[in-house]
């Protein structure tokens, strides 16, 4: 992978991680829509590898919230009150929702690495991820926060986060969507989809790690993770401040739209091309 493959795919990442169209698919169908040849071990963990730098991006969006959160989660437990303060709430919260991804994740990852080598399958998905978004604009009562929510709720909402495992199925639509079902407000359903995705990204970017580790052409990829991880970080800054705002007076029907065009258009090019 050269340089400049790894910052376009950086950009792509960081722009579609956040917005509600599957970052995982856009980097296998950009790639195959541009010729670009890479061996899939090696594209599988740069793919999931550069989500470290849209973690960043959460990170520093939020970052007086999740500190918020990690104070108040150590004080309650030193209290002996573990949850007693509504952040120290949230963050439990955030970490019951990871667990539906986590344990699905390592059961299915053979599966998962095979959809990313099918650009058909991956437009298919896309399509999900549009029945989904259009399901859920039709659903839910949109008068809840996040401050609402019940350990339910968030095993509900990390149940289908667990479904974006899959490229093609948008991680942050897919959570939006169940949330959205479960009656919170879009910017309020966004927020937790975007502060829930650290830990579950987190465990997947270590693992691809261990597997890069491994990799007998790990030097040759450095360059490009390091060069897509800061171009995918800086763009992932970006789409969070854009998403939140533009969902504060907008639904989700744009995503629904180019989902449904772009998972319709990459199975009929795969027709053609076969």
């Amino acid at each position: 992978m050269s340089l400049l493959q790894a910052v376009v795919l950086g950009l792509v990442q960081g722009a579609t991680e956040f917005l509600p169209i599957s970052s995982s698919g856009h980097l296998v169908l950009v790639p195959w829509l541009l010729g670009w040849q890479f061996e899939p071990e090696a594209a599988f963990v740069f793919d999931v590898l550069v989500q470290l730098g849209t973690i960043l991006a959460v990170i520093a969006y939020f970052r007086s919230e999740l500190r918020a959160i990690l104070v108040a989660v150590l004080r309650d437990l030193f209290r002996g009150h573990p949850l007693e303060s509504g952040h120290a709430r949230l963050g439990w919260l955030l970490l019951a929702a990871s667990v539906p991804a986590a344990i699905t994740g390592i059961l299915i990852k053979p599966l998962v690495e095979q959809a990313f080598q099918s650009p058909a399958a991956v437009s298919g998905f896309l399509l999900v991820t549009a029945t989904l978004l259009g399901i859920s604009e039709r659903l839910g009562a949109r008068t809840r926060e996040v401050e609402d929510l019940r350990l339910q709720d968030a095993l509900w909402i990390g149940a289908w986060q667990a479904l974006a495992l899959f490229p093609g199925i948008s991680r942050s639509g897919s959570t939006i969507a169940g949330a959205l079902i479960r009656d919170l407000e879009r910017p309020e359903a966004a927020r937790f989809s975007f502060l829930m995705s650290i830990p579950v990204m987190i465990g997947a970017g270590l693992i691809a790690a261990l597997d890069l580790l491994n990799s007998p052409v790990a030097e040759e990829q450095l360059a490009p993770l390091i060069v897509g991880f800061i171009s995918a970080a800086i763009t992932g800054y970006l789409a969070i401040r854009w998403l939140l705002n533009y969902l504060a007076r907008r639904p989700l029907t744009v995503f629904v739209v180019y989902c449904a065009a772009a998972g319709i258009g990459g199975l009929a090019l795969a027709y053609f091309r076969a």
